[in-house]
């Protein structure tokens, strides 16, 4: 028989992941504009994959921040970039309508 304690823990996952979805912009940058108009922080954070995963917003322009300094290719935006416990689990770059958002994000998120 196991212990009460060990017992509790197969209820639940193995594993938690502290997962955020961070988008790399600029503000002069007419497809990161498009994608807030399209889609935005908002409606983002209200979806199924916004609670998740939630957005954070880095504007490259004014560097990254000291916990994403190890991201790779951070040039081109918008890109979108699923990270988990800090480690990058996948990512797409550009914005070309909502629905292609969606699917693709749905897809980087079946990673989690």
């Amino acid at each position: 028989m196991l212990p009460r304690r060990a017992f509790a823990g197969l209820l639940l996952p193995v594993a938690t992941r502290e997962a955020q979805f961070v988008m790399l912009e600029r503000q002069d940058c007419p497809f990161c504009r498009r994608w807030h108009r399209e889609v935005g922080a908002r409606a983002w954070n209200a979806s199924d994959l916004g609670l998740r995963a939630p957005l954070r917003l880095v504007d490259v322009a004014r560097g990254l921040p000291v916990d994403l300094a190890t991201l790779l290719d951070t040039r081109i935006v918008p890109s979108f970039i699923l990270l988990a416990d800090g480690a990058e689990l996948g990512r797409f770059l550009g914005f070309n309508g909502a629905l292609l958002f969606w699917q693709q994000a749905e897809m980087l998120l079946r990673r989690l």
